[in-house]
């Protein structure tokens, strides 16, 4: 598993990928991605300080993912990620948290005390699709009440289900409203879930463009951001 990396397109970042606790849903139904989760805090917590250690500070901008949310990582991560970004200088920080912990966002904000960029995986805007389909229990209102609390949507494109409809829908709200965000092409895993490849020809004729726009990160694979397995 490889847990450091550095993205150096569009907005250059360090990025390492924690091991954490169980996902607070853990029932979106693509998602296989929750395997890499543990309940040994002891073990979590040594994985996490070696992984950290890597971050040099070189960009000055550090992005924590993990297979579940921000607050899914034990306290003492947590700390050692702050102690990181005062050692090296960090000024921006990228994390990612489920729609369910959308209270506490303000929270993490002033935690870190540095310009904090959230993820939230919405996967798409269509309120059935999200929540019926794919069971991601994010029901938010509008998209005011999302942009209330998270600045960067993730976005996945291919799923069999999806309609073209659907998806220019999606990329018109990213583009309106969010400087950030990321297009997730759907690769099959161990799900019942399935790509739909017709759909991915599509979309990446049509939006060519949207692919190369220094706002938005996209990825073919879900690794293309140099951690995973």
């Amino acid at each position: 598993m490889e847990r450091y990396s550095e993205i150096k397109s569009k907005i250059k970042r360090e990025i390492v990928l924690l091991k954490s606790f169980p996902c607070i849903w853990s029932k979106c139904t693509f998602c296989d991605y929750i395997e890499d989760n543990s309940t040994c805090e002891e073990e979590i917590i040594q994985i996490n300080k070696e992984v950290l250690k890597k971050v040099t500070g070189k960009y000055g901008v550090l992005e924590v993912i993990d297979s579940a949310s921000i607050f899914e990582l034990p306290k003492e991560t947590l700390q050692n990620i702050k102690d990181i970004i005062n050692e090296k200088n960090i000024h921006t920080l990228f994390i990612e948290s489920h729609w369910l912990y959308h209270e506490k966002i303000e929270e993490i904000r002033q935690f870190f005390g540095i310009k904090v960029i959230v993820k939230i995986g919405v996967e798409t805007f269509d309120e059935e699709f999200r929540n019926v389909v794919l069971n991601k229990n994010a029901h938010f209102t509008s998209i005011e009440q999302l942009k209330r609390y998270f600045d960067s949507p993730c976005l996945m494109v291919g799923i069999q289900g999806q309609t073209k409809q659907m998806i220019d829908n999606d990329m018109m709200i990213l583009q309106t409203y969010f400087q950030y965000g990321t297009i997730n092409i759907y690769r099959n895993n161990s799900t019942t879930i399935k790509r739909d490849d017709d759909l991915v020809c599509w979309f990446l004729n049509k939006y060519n463009d949207l692919i190369e726009d220094s706002r938005y990160d996209f990825l073919y694979t879900p690794t293309d951001f140099g951690v995973g397995d």
